[in-house]
């Protein structure tokens, strides 16, 4: 058992992030009382460039296509990575396009149209769509739900080989980067997040304190962390996880986190709510992929300010078919400290001024010693 524990943590120490890119995350109350000059994350331009590009199609040259391009290849969509992508809208680029506009149920066009530009710069997961040049996001699948006899057609996905935790292997654990500090209360945003999964399949899931020995490991990072998904800053790509039994999941250290409270009427348009990336992260933890429903959990993206934490139909459908059924399960997935709540369907529109809530999370390197 002493062996198997050391080897335990030497793996882990091997899988370690740079020092640079571990991130503390600081709890912050009353955070509305801090002028807004003091917040340090406050600019979303992770991909606002690409607004530019309205109207642009096939043919045409455009400064900057390059890092659209790129954007295409890191979520699967451009399969081949030259060293160097050009400014040209060329067959390669239209064909990505096309495909997006597909799974994100848009005209497919082909063109940069201006519905197609604001889904692209929408926050999102940073896991691929695209796995190995094929998609099943939108393909449609039959599902039956056997206690109804309803079937359904189902839009979920799953990793290529379907990966799922083995057999018998029913309780997890989970466990924080002990660098990041979180408080209590961002600890129970993702007890409450677990708990949703658990509701619906036999699965359990167990805080612990072993970082080393947890099936499931979870830490803010910045930038370039040491696992080939760097995070962008503000806004952009939110979060990642890895298939199962990987157990990685690793979320931005610079985004606005909120912990607790009322999102939607957070004053901070980069706000984001940490329970909703969370419940889409733990998805991809137990095997699934990503949908083209947009009310589904495993819908890739999500706006600021935004609160999206109930599995829908196809979520449970998707999960269940990898694990089956909680024998316990009604129907309904919501916990019972929450009500009921789904993605609206524009974030970025001018909201109610108000008060940012107390109760949020920023993880921000340096932001306590600003405010000291």
């Amino acid at each position: 058992m002493r062996f198997l524990h050391l080897l335990a943590t030497v793996v882990c120490l091997a899988l370690a992030p740079p020092p640079s890119a571990l991130v503390s995350a600081f709890f912050l109350p009353n955070i509305s009382s801090i002028p807004p000059s003091l917040l340090p994350n406050v600019s979303s331009d992770a991909w606002n460039a690409f607004r530019n590009f309205s109207g642009c199609h096939a043919g045409e040259r455009r400064d900057g296509l390059a890092k659209l391009k790129n954007y295409f290849n890191y979520f699967g969509y451009i399969p081949s990575s030259p060293s160097n992508f050009t400014d040209d809208f060329d067959d390669a680029l239209e064909s990505a396009i096309k495909t997006y506009q597909r799974n994100f149920n848009l005209d497919p066009t082909g063109q940069l149209d201006d519905a197609t530009l604001k889904q692209i710069v929408r926050p999102r997961c940073g896991n691929p769509d695209i796995v190995n040049g094929s998609t099943a996001m939108n393909s449609g699948k039959e599902a039956s739900l056997n206690a109804t006899h309803f079937h359904a057609v189902g839009h979920y996905t799953f990793f290529p080989g379907t990966p799922r935790w083995p057999d018998g292997k029913i309780d997890l654990t989970y466990a924080f980067l002990p660098d990041n500090q979180l408080p209590d209360d961002a600890k129970a945003v993702f007890s409450r997040a677990f708990q949703r999964w658990s509701t619906v399949t036999p699965l359990t899931f167990t805080a612990t304190d072993s970082y080393a020995a947890a099936d499931i490991k979870i830490g803010f990072f910045s930038g370039d962390h040491g696992d080939g998904e760097p995070f962008d800053g503000v806004l952009g790509t939110l979060a990642h996880a890895f298939s199962p039994p990987n157990g990685r999941f690793h979320l931005d250290g610079e985004e606005n986190w909120v912990v607790t409270g009322d999102v939607t009427a957070s004053s901070l348009s980069t706000a984001v709510d940490m329970e909703s990336v969370a419940v889409h992260e733990i998805g991809h933890l137990l095997g699934l992929g990503h949908s083209s429903v947009e009310e589904s959990i495993m819908y890739p993206t999500i706006t600021s300010r935004t609160r999206k934490v109930d599995l829908a139909t196809d979520d449970v459908q998707g999960i269940q078919v990898l694990y089956g059924s909680n024998p316990n399960y009604t129907g309904s997935s919501s916990t019972p400290s929450t009500s009921q709540e789904r993605e609206t369907s524009d974030g970025g529109g001018p909201l109610t001024p108000g008060p940012r809530l107390a109760g949020m999370a920023i993880a921000a390197v340096g932001l306590g010693m600003l405010l000291l």
